[in-house]
């Protein structure tokens, strides 16, 4: 039988970690991630998937991640049930991360997508730092690039 899952979404809030009587490290989270098709209404609906992450891989996604992370992960569908204290049977339905892999670089998602300050020089709120070291740099110019210049 084959049960795996590969998503890509956002973390709706920071990694809950908690430790089991054991000391093994067990981390819970949401990741809204959106359909690939619009509704009716022509609005993008979006799916908010409980996932859990074990030992040092949720030390470690606990550690990297915040809410509004852009992250992938990979894992199992898992189901379980239990009784509430009221006595009602709940089911619940979750994936089991086995790998993950972050998306975007630390300091763009812990701005939630707003551009990279350059904090050393005064008044310069809104431009991205630019590194002017690099020989790639497109440097705001364009580029002619001919078919013969294709290497295929």
């Amino acid at each position: 039988m084959l049960n795996s899952v590969t998503m890509t979404g956002r973390l709706t809030r920071d990694v809950d970690l908690r430790y089991t009587q054991s000391g093994t490290a067990v981390g819970s989270f949401t990741l809204a991630v959106d359909r690939q098709f619009k509704s009716k209404s022509g609005e993008r609906e979006t799916d908010f998937v409980n996932c859990q992450v074990w030992r040092k891989s949720a030390e470690n996604f606990a550690n990297f991640t915040h809410k509004g992370a852009l992250v992938g992960v990979q894992g199992r569908i898992q189901t379980r049930t239990y009784d509430d204290k009221n006595g009602n049977k709940v089911f619940v339905t979750e994936v089991i991360v086995d790998s993950f892999a972050l998306l975007e670089p630390k300091q763009s998602s812990q701005n939630s997508g707003s551009p990279q300050r350059n904090q050393s020089a005064p008044g310069n709120t809104n431009r991205p730092r630019t590194n002017t070291n690099n020989q790639f740099a497109n440097n705001e110019q364009s580029i002619s690039i001919s078919d013969s210049d294709l290497p295929f």
